[in-house]
């Protein structure tokens, strides 16, 4: 299993990245828009990362954008953890085994 990113929904792609880039200082490594879904994707990474980032070997934070005006209270901005499994049936298969009744 290897940790991919995190995606984290903003209402503002310039106050995002005033924040992600200038303050804390990540960069951007692509982007990419949905003009069918209405959504732009911004991916970041940290600077020791920069190298793996382009191979997409990094860990990212993903910001997602969506066109459409949407409040985001309570949390409902957070919305992802992702991670790259072998096989991802063999992986829901074991957790559903662990379950409890």
């Amino acid at each position: 299993m290897r940790y991919l990113h995190t995606m984290v929904r903003v209402k503002d792609i310039d106050e995002s990245l005033e924040f992600y880039c200038n303050k804390l200082g990540l960069t951007e490594v692509r982007r990419s828009e949905n003009e069918k879904g209405r959504f732009t994707l911004i991916f970041l990474s940290a600077p020791a990362d920069q190298a793996r980032a382009s191979q997409e070997q990094a860990p990212l934070i993903e910001l997602t954008y969506n066109w459409d005006p949407e409040d985001y209270d309570g949390g409902r901005n957070f919305g992802h953890l992702a991670y790259e499994v072998d096989d991802i049936y063999a992986l829901c298969d074991r957790l559903m085994k662990q379950a409890s009744p």
